[in-house]
Parts: C-alpha cells; sequence; structure tokens
C-alpha cells in the first residue's frame, strides 16, 4: 500500500505542475477574435458615391472587374530566390552555381519580353510559415496567430470572410485541384475538387502529377470562373532532400514547364498568379520566421497591359495579405471584412491612358481598401479592448484626412496628380500603421491566468523542494501527504463548479484545474509555513549542495535571454562536463579516490576518512575521462539554429537517402548497422555479466532471440529505406510492402517485450541443493588386478546402490527440508530496467534518420559511464536511509537536454522532424491525426521519455556497484583445523546489493520518493524559469520566434517526462511486488 501511495503522490505532484503549465498556458498564448461579419456588395465599406470612373456601370460591386478569370499557381515552399536566374549573385563575390538557380527561366523571359504584362515580387510572409496558416492570410488578408501553428495537421474551417466564400457569394464556379488541406479549410465550396494527399513528405510525385492530369482538360473545357492548383513537390523535395539537392533542380524545371504550358492558354480575360505560401530553410524545413522562411515569390501576369511602368531592377517587397484585397477588387468582389491587406496599387492602371486617370483608379482602389480596414478596426475594437487606443485613434484621424482630401478632389480632379499622389501616400501610411498595429497587439495576453500559472509552478517546485527533504525521515506522512491535499482540492473544485453552475457561467476546465490544484496545495503551504516558523533555518528551504545549486541557477538564468536560448545546445554539454569535473573533485575531496594517508591537502571544513575508498582514483578518472570524450564525439550530431549564420550543421543527422554518392552511402549504413549491433552486443554482455541470461523465464528467452530480431528488422528498414528509389520497378511492391511491415513488427515485438516483462519479470535462476552424506568410495586405480581387489571394491559398489535404492524416504527426513540457492537477484530491479529501456530504445531509434544510431550508441555508453561515477560517490547505508543526491539528479538531466540536442532537435517548430509520422506509414495516416503527432513527439522527446524512465538506476545503481563478485564465505577465527577436514571446495554466496532495497521496504519506498520529487523539481525549475521569461519578455522582438517556442518545448517536455518518471517508478515497484510474490511462493513450496 506504502508504493500505491508513493506512486499516486507523485501524480498529485504532476497533476500541480500540469494545472500551472494549462493556466499558463491560457493566458500566454491566446488566439485572435474572429468575426463573423461578411463583406457585401450591397453594404458599401463607408459612407461615399461609387468610386470615380464606375458610375452606373452594370454588374459594379465595389469596382468593375478587370478580369474575368484567375488561375491561382500556388507552388508550395516557392522561395524568392528561386526565381532568380544562374547568373545572379552578390555584388563583389564570384558566382555561385546552385541546383535551384535558372530553373524557372520562363518566369524572367515573360519579365523581358513583355514588361508591361508581367510583375516579379518578392511576398513577405507573416509567421507561423506553415502551410494552413498561410492558405488563411491568402484567402482572408488576416494574420493567423502563433497558437494556431498547432493545427496545421488538423485543419478546420475557415469561419471567417474569405475570397473562397465570396467568389461562390458570386456565382463564380471555382475548381480545385492538389493539397487535401484545402478540403477541410472550404468543405463544400469548389463547384469541382480534385483534392490528394499532402502529408507524406517522401512523395514528391502523387500530388504533381495529379494536378497535371487534370490541368490542362480542365482550362480548355472553359468550365471554370477561378481555377486554383497547389503543387507539393517543391516543398516534399525540401523536407527530403533539401533544397540544394539534385531533385530539386528537377521539380523547378517541371514547375517552370506547367508556367510555360499555362501561358500560351491565357485568354485576355485571365489573370494568371504564381505565388508561393512561404520559404524554406537551407535545410528544406519551414514554421518559423527566419529569413529564407518568410520570403516567397509572387509572380502575376495578363495577356493585355497589366502595369504603366517596366519593371524595376530589384522586385519589390510587399506583404503576403496583399495578394486578397487585389485580386478581390480585379475580380469585382468585395474586399473580405477581415482583410488588413494593402492593394497593389500599380495593377489598377495599366487600362488608363492618362496619367490622372492611373492616378484616380489607384486612389479609388486604395480608398477602398482603406475604408474596409478602417471599418473592421472599428467592429473589432467595438468587440474586444485588444487594440491600442492611442494608436487607434491616431490612425483614424490620419484616415479621415486622407478620405476627406481624396472627396475633394473627386469634386474636381483636373490638375490634381501630385495631390492624389500624397492622398496615396497618406492612405498607404494608414494600411500599413494598421497593420503593424494589429501584428503587435494580437499578441494579447491574460496577465491573471499566466501569474495564476507561475504561481503553481513556483508553489509545485517549493513543495518538491520540502517533501524531497523530509521523505526519508522516519514516519513520513504518506497517507496524510496525499489524502488531506486530494481532499481539499476535490471539494475546492466542487464549491467552483457549484458557483458556476448557481450563476450559469460557463465552466472553464482550465480554471477548474487550476482551483483544484490551488485547494489541495492550501494544506501543505501552511503547514510547511508552521515548521519553517518554528525552525527559521535557511538550509531546511535549500537543502542543495551550493555548486550543484549555482550550477542549477547557471542552468536556468540564460533562460531569460535569446542568445543563450539560442546556444543552449552548445551550453548544456559545457555545463554536463563541469558537473563531471566537479563530481571527480568531490571525490578526491572526501578521500574516495586515494587512501586518506595520501590525502595532504583536506578541503576546508571537510571530514577525515574513516573508511578506504570504494573507488580507486585510476578507475574514477577513467570514467570521467570516457565520459568528458563521450560528450564530444556526441556533440558532432548537432543542428545549427538558424539565427546562427556561419554555424554549420551536422551534415550526418540527414538520411541515408539523400546522399548521393552509393560508395559513401553504403559505408555509412555498414557503420550504422555496427552501431546498432554494438548497442545490441553491450546490453547482453551486461546482462550476462550480472548473470540475467541464465534463467528460463520468457523474459529471458526474449532478449535473446526477440533482441536480435528486433535489431535485424531494424538494419533492414534502414537499408529498404536508404535505397528505395534505386530498386528495381518490378521489385518496387516489395519493398513497398517490407517498408510497412518492418517497422510495425519491430514495434510490435518491442510492445510484446514490455508486456512480458511486466507479467513475469522477475529473472531468477533457481536450484534446489541437498546436502547428503556419500559413501566414501575408494579411489578408481584402474581395473581389478586380483581377487583381492573385487573383493574390496565390490561391497562397495553394493552398499552405495542399496543406499540409493532403499530407504529414501527415510534418509530424507533425516536430511531436513532442500535448501534452494537464487541466483541473479542482486541485479533484479536494474535489469528490469536496462530491458524495458533497450525495447524502449529501438522503436524510437527507427524514428530517427540511421545516423543516429551512432548517437544512440554514444548515449547508452554516457549514462553507464556517468552511472558508474555517480555510484562512486553515492554513499549504501545499511539499513537505510538510501538517498540520492542533488549532484546525480542534476546530471541525469543535463544528459536528457544534450540527448535532446545530440539528436538533432531544436526548441524551434522548422527542426521538427516531420519524417517521422511516416515511419511505418509511408502512404500516410488518412484523417487520423493523434498517430502522427505520436511518432513524431516520441521522435522529438525521445530523450525525455529514456531517460525520465531510467532515472530510478540512481537509486539502484550504487547497489550494483557495491559488490559485483560473488563474495567467499570465510572461516570462523580458530576454526582452521576443522576447515582443513572440510572438503577443498568453497562455497560462495550470492553478494545481496540490490537486494538490500528489498529487505527494508519503507525505505525503499521513501528514495524512490526522495527520487521522483527530485527529479520533477529540477524540471519544474525549467519550465518555471520559461515561463516567467515569457511574461517578463512578452513585449520582446524575439517573443515568438525564441521565448515561445522554447515554453511550449520544456512543457510537453515536461509533460513527457513526468509521465515517462511515473512509469519506470511503476516499473521498479512492479518488480518489487514480483519478488515478494517470487519469495512468498517459495516459502510455501517449501512448507510442502
Amino acid at each position: 500500500m506504502q508504493k500505491v501511495l508513493v506512486l499516486l503522490f507523485l501524480a498529485w505532484i504532476c497533476f500541480l505542475f500540469y494545472a500551472g503549465i494549462a493556466l499558463f498556458t491560457s493566458g500566454f498564448l491566446l488566439t485572435r477574435l474572429e468575426l463573423s461579419n461578411y463583406s457585401s456588395c450591397q453594404e458599401l465599406p463607408g459612407p461615399r458615391p461609387i468610386p470615380w470612373g464606375h458610375r452606373g456601370e452594370p454588374g459594379a460591386c465595389w469596382m468593375t472587374s478587370r478580369f474575368s478569370r484567375v488561375v491561382l499557381v500556388l507552388i508550395d515552399a516557392l522561395r524568392f530566390d528561386f526565381t532568380q536566374s544562374q547568373s545572379s549573385h552578390i555584388p563583389g563575390m564570384p558566382p555561385v552555381s546552385l541546383p535551384y538557380l535558372g530553373k524557372l527561366g520562363s518566369l524572367n523571359r515573360i519579365l523581358q519580353i513583355q514588361p508591361h504584362h508581367a510583375r516579379l515580387y518578392r511576398s513577405q510572409v507573416d509567421p507561423p510559415t506553415t502551410t494552413m496558416q498561410r492558405l488563411k492570410a491568402l484567402t482572408t488578408g488576416s494574420l493567423p496567430t502563433f497558437i494556431d501553428a498547432g493545427s496545421n495537421f488538423a485543419s478546420y474551417a475557415i469561419v471567417e470572410d474569405n475570397l473562397i466564400k465570396q467568389l461562390t457569394s458570386a456565382g463564380k464556379r471555382v475548381v480545385f485541384m492538389g493539397d487535401d488541406t484545402w478540403k477541410d479549410l472550404f468543405p463544400g465550396a469548389f463547384s469541382q475538387a480534385f483534392f490528394f494527399p499532402s502529408f507524406n513528405v517522401k512523395d514528391l510525385h502523387t500530388v504533381d502529377n495529379g494536378i497535371l492530369e487534370h490541368l490542362y482538360p480542365t482550362m480548355d473545357s472553359g468550365e471554370w470562373d477561378v481555377l486554383i492548383a497547389h503543387f507539393l513537390g517543391v516543398d516534399h523535395c525540401g523536407h527530403k532532400h533539401g533544397p540544394h539537392h539534385p531533385e530539386m533542380a528537377k521539380k523547378l524545371s517541371q514547375m517552370d514547364q506547367v508556367i510555360q504550358g499555362l501561358v500560351e492558354r491565357l485568354e485576355n480575360d485571365t489573370l494568371l498568379v504564381v505565388a508561393g505560401d512561404h520559404g524554406m530553410t537551407m535545410n528544406g524545413d519551414h514554421g518559423g520566421d527566419s529569413e529564407l522562411e518568410v520570403s516567397a515569390a509572387l509572380f502575376l501576369y495578363s495577356p493585355t497591359a497589366l502595369f504603366r511602368s517596366t519593371p524595376p531592377e530589384k522586385p519589390e517587397v510587399i506583404p503576403q495579405v496583399s495578394l486578397v484585397p487585389t485580386l478581390a477588387l480585379l475580380l469585382g468582389l468585395p474586399i473580405p471584412f477581415g482583410n488588413i491587406g494593402e492593394v497593389l496599387v500599380e495593377v489598377f492602371s495599366g487600362n488608363e491612358d492618362s496619367q490622372l486617370h492611373s492616378a484616380l483608379a489607384q486612389a479609388s482602389a486604395i480608398h477602398l481598401n482603406a475604408q474596409q480596414v478602417s471599418r473592421y478596426l472599428h467592429t473589432y475594437s467595438t468587440a474586444t479592448q485588444d487594440l491600442q487606443v492611442k494608436e487607434l485613434h491616431r490612425l483614424q484621424s490620419l484616415f479621415s484626412k486622407a478620405s476627406a482630401d481624396y472627396q475633394r478632389i473627386l469634386q474636381s480632379p483636373q490638375g490634381a496628380e501630385a495631390t492624389l499622389q500624397a492622398v496615396i501616400a497618406e492612405l498607404q501610411q494608414f494600411l500599413r500603421g494598421a497593420r503593424a498595429m494589429c501584428i503587435q497587439s494580437w499578441a494579447r495576453f491574460s496577465l491573471v491566468r499566466m501569474a495564476g500559472g507561475a504561481a503553481l509552478l513556483a508553489a509545485a517546485c517549493f513543495l518538491c523542494l520540502l517533501a524531497s527533504q523530509q521523505a526519508t525521515l522516519p514516519g513520513f506522512p504518506f497517507y496524510s501527504l496525499f489524502l488531506i491535499p486530494v481532499s481539499w482540492g476535490l471539494a475546492g473544485a466542487i464549491v467552483y463548479a457549484g458557483v458556476l453552475a448557481t450563476t450559469k457561467l460557463k465552466l472553464d476546465p482550465v480554471v477548474l484545474g487550476a482551483v483544484a490544484a490551488l485547494g489541495s496545495l492550501l494544506p501543505c503551504l501552511w503547514n510547511a509555513w508552521a515548521g519553517w516558523r518554528a525552525r527559521k533555518h535557511l538550509a531546511t528551504l535549500l537543502p542543495i549542495p551550493g555548486p550543484v545549486l549555482l550550477l542549477l541557477l547557471i542552468r536556468l538564468a540564460p533562460f531569460f535571454s535569446d542568445s543563450f536560448v539560442i546556444a543552449e545546445a552548445r551550453a548544456t554539454p559545457f555545463l554536463l562536463g563541469s558537473l563531471i569535473l566537479l563530481l571527480v573533485a568531490r571525490l578526491h575531496w572526501e578521500g574516495q579516490l586515494l587512501p586518506s594517508k595520501l590525502l595532504t591537502v583536506p578541503r576546508l571544513g571537510s571530514l577525515t576518512p574513516t573508511g578506504p575508498p570504494r573507488h580507486n582514483g585510476v578507475h574514477a578518472l577513467a570514467l570521467a575521462v570516457g565520459l568528458l570524450i563521450c560528450l564530444r564525439l556526441a556533440g558532432l550530431f548537432h543542428r545549427c539554429p538558424e539565427e546562427t549564420p556561419v554555424c554549420r550543421s551536422s551534415p550526418w543527422l540527414s538520411p541515408l537517402a539523400s546522399m548521393v554518392g552509393g560508395r559513401a552511402k553504403n559505408l555509412w549504413y555498414g557503420a550504422c548497422v555496427g552501431a546498432l549491433v554494438a548497442l545490441l552486443a553491450s546490453v547482453r554482455l551486461w546482462l550476462r555479466c550480472y548473470g540475467n541470461l541464465k534463467s528460463p523465464e520468457p523474459l529471458v528467452l526474449f532478449v535473446r532471440w526477440g533482441l536480435p530480431v528486433m535489431a535485424l528488422g531494424t538494419a533492414a528498414y534502414w537499408a529498404l529505406a536508404s535505397g528505395a528509389d534505386e530498386a528495381p520497378p518490378r521489385l518496387q511492391a516489395l519493398v513497398a510492402g517490407a517498408s510497412v511491415m518492418l517497422p510495425r513488427a519491430v514495434a510490435g515485438l518491442a510492445v510484446s517485450g514490455l508486456m512480458l516483462l511486466l507479467w513475469r519479470p522477475v529473472t531468477v535462476l533457481v536450484k534446489a541443493e541437498v546436502s547428503t552424506p556419500r559413501t566414501v568410495l575408494a579411489p578408481f586405480s584402474g581395473p581389478p588386478t586380483s581377487q583381492a581387489d573385487l573383493e574390496y571394491v565390490v561391497p562397495q559398489i553394493y552398499r552405495h546402490m542399496q543406499e540409493v535404492f532403499q530407504g529414501q524416504l527415510e534418509r530424507t527426513k533425516s536430511l531436513g527440508p532442500p535448501t534452494v540457492a537464487a541466483y541473479q537477484l542482486g541485479s533484479i530491479y536494474s535489469a528490469a530496467m536496462v530491458t524495458a529501456l533497450t525495447l524502449l530504445a529501438f522503436p524510437l531509434l527507427l524514428l530517427h534518420a540511421e545516423r543516429i544510431s551512432l548517437v544512440f550508441l554514444l548515449l547508452f555508453l554516457q549514462s553507464f559511464l556517468l552511472l558508474h561515477l555517480l555510484a562512486a560517490g553515492i554513499p549504501v547505508t545499511n539499513p537505510g536511509p538510501f538517498i540520492v543526491p542533488w549532484q546525480a539528479v542534476s546530471a541525469w538531466s543535463l544528459m536528457a537536454a544534450h540527448m535532446f540536442y545530440s539528436t538533432g532537435h531544436q526548441p524551434v517548430f522548422p527542426a521538427i522532424h516531420w519524417h517521422a509520422a511516416f515511419v511505418g506509414f509511408p502512404e500516410g495516416h488518412g484523417s487520423s491525426t493523434w498517430l502522427p503527432a505520436l511518432l513524431v513527439g516520441a521522435n522529438t522527446f525521445a530523450s525525455h521519455l529514456l531517460f525520465a524512465v531510467g532515472c530510478p538506476l540512481l537509486l539502484l545503481w550504487p547497489f550494483l556497484c557495491k559488490s559485483q563478485r560473488p563474495q567467499k564465505r570465510r572461516q570462523p577465527p580458530g576454526n582452521e583445523a576443522e576447515a582443513r577436514v572440510k572438503p577443498e571446495e568453497e562455497e560462495e554466496e550470492e553478494p545481496l546489493m540490490e537486494m538490500r532495497l528489498w529487505d527494508a521496504p519503507h525505505h525503499f519506498s521513501a528514495a524512490l520518493l526522495q527520487l521522483g520529487l527530485k527529479y520533477l523539481f529540477v524540471l519544474g525549475t525549467q519550465i518555471l524559469a520559461c515561463a516567467l521569461a515569457a511574461s517578463i519578455l512578452r513585449r520582446h522582438l524575439m517573443v515568438w520566434k525564441v521565448f515561445a517556442p522554447k515554453f511550449i518545448f520544456e512543457a510537453v517536455g515536461f509533460i513527457v517526462s513526468s509521465v515517462g518518471l511515473l512509469l519506470g517508478i511503476a516499473l521498479v515497484m512492479r518488480v518489487d511486488g514480483a519478488v515478494s510474490s517470487w519469495f512468498r511462493q517459495l516459502v510455501l513450496a517449501q512448507q510442502r
């Protein structure tokens, strides 16, 4: 029962952290209010006459349509520099030949041959640069907020006013083909649609070839008004190979052919728009706000003249949302109600002969745009209080002045060209100011919720600190510390829910959880306050050693600096290395490395060592040096943040399929398989060393045969994944089937092994031994040579046979019950933990690139060395209490963070390894979103999970290292003569090792509780520091680029780590219960 209470107490502590994270998140990551208003032709955006030049024209809405049809070609991830020619280079620098340059040559030819018909723009994209958010911006003209990035793989229908709705309301026939994301955003909006699955980033051709199959026949049929084609090949090529791969050149060349074919088929009343929704990084990823990600291409072309002037030498930079109002007015549609984009005024002057008429047309278009934005700001500010009042009044005054000037010009427009240009400039200033204000204001925060969430996190950390200090004390109140707070929390939640039901207010689950957490915290904090007032010792509040506390503060302080957060991947191994050196120095100071007589300079204030060192100095120093070498080697597998352009990411993080050279690929494949075999061999060697492979239990048989099969399946999958594109056509189906089955088989074997481990975790070899008196036979000295020998030997044999076949029952009773010898009990707990971690590592390794297997091998070796080094400084007291020091817990958490970065991850969205979602599911997941999210999450937070599950090893390993060899039984003094009479065989007894924990169940439970609380405290302080940094720096320039993603990753990482910690402690408790059950069954068998 005590062990169950320990687990429930830790689960309650985790709930406190979860409630604080949820409350803070609800105040920090709020979404923008989406208005349900719609623009219409019947309701003008402002009190004014129809624009000049359009009075009385039939079919005129806000403006007369310039085009009857539009072809929108959306090339996903079409970065702006993909449109540049091969000769483009930085002035003063030699030209660089890149695969993606010069492949869209048709755009440059059109710009040169027909300069008044086409224009190329550099479209500036608003983050987050994920596809669904960009589609929302390209159709609504608004700005999706930061938190909407989480719905990139669970798209929902757009409820705001948008271009597609305006087109369908006007009776336009909209035909779509391409990315199936549009199906979720605009359900039932298309007169004809050809959707193709978009989530399989390894597939470069299915979507594009499907579009090409329907594109030209649809154009030739003429049964459309708006044709939208969303190509995905360029984006998928970037994800799979990166922009510098030869495949990117092929994809861009294919898109160039598509554009040429469309230009040849365009009619005079048709506008061609070629646009990229976002860019991509040097690695081919996107989602953040780096320069390469937010830089997309926009190309406009019309068979008739569209622009009065020729293109500028350097393409103009425009906001991406400017396309929405421009297309709406060119098609004669109302601008969507929530648009904050600015029209491209130069496209509204192509048909006008004089400069005055051109300026009037431009002023009319931008004035309509400004009226629409002004109306939206007024409506939005009335519904919410998000917008800045002073800035809103300033912008409204600017708009009123420009609008009055425009109305005056309409009365007498002759000779007003200069005034019109000034009015256009003022309206542009208003539109740009409004957009800037919205960008800043829509990062709205609930300071009350943020403060409440941070307070809950701080209180949970404080409770972990106090409880961890008292957990090993005699008489620790397990029952009261769990039952009383939970009762208070439930009471608070019930009262809150009752008040809401009485007042008929909406129940907020986040607030309800926070109230329950606060109610459960009150009695604990009150008891802590009363106890502190009685003692008033600072040491009772800060039991962490000074050097470890200093390292912890150094670890947390950088969370408040964007530069240090960006450089955390380099700072983490430095802190871990410093802590390792501190551990070695501490062993030296406390006399654990050298005998006490050799210590000439003791540490100030330290006690004289009372016993011989448990580890010699050479052994501990070898562990430290080996650990530092492994840290350095693992650091070679690094991914550079996008903010450090001088840094080069490790090329070893990419999959083998992206390599071009066949020989190099084969060598790397051999190295990866070698690392896999070395990992498996090291685990089996460790289990064999401690004798855990001798038992006939099913789990041992699985470790003997199941793990090699898993390794073989992993190696076979790597071979197929790295050479799938090179497989012969007749083997394509076989390769595709094996690519599906092999990862699933490995995952299934891992689950089966874990089930066996939970079912029969005790791997003990039992031998029944009976010490029976034996008839002493004469030593054999050859066959009998005489009758005397036969008369001597034959009676002895007869007597021995008589003893065997007669009187067996009486002899057994006289000898008493047999004794049972059990082997491998000394490592029973750690063997189960190592087996569980190995079974978890194989499916997690499958979700990573092949060469990450080298990192997994290094990190398993690092963990082994670190555990041995930490065990050297952890005293093993008998019978207890058993305490894991703070430096061990801190080093373990730093190791988890180091593995996160060494496997190619960064706490930013563009660095997420999306390819993990297709391991075992190359064709995608259909409408399911939880399974790909689970796979991607397992890939991202593999280090958090492995180290959290393995955290109990910090408690178990010192007992394992206490004695690794069987000990010979010593004879009592004075019995030397008797010892000589006995046979020379010496009996050996199995050392207790981890069975000391089983012999002291109360201390064992207390040690597990204290270890869990310490680990949660270290992780909790990290999420608390991230929350405080995000709240304090919420108006910082880098809040959405650095601090918000860091908080999100730390929050999810804490949840994964806490769940893994509970699972690891639960596994130890399951083994402990199985050992107790095994002993009970053994006793019953002995009694029978």
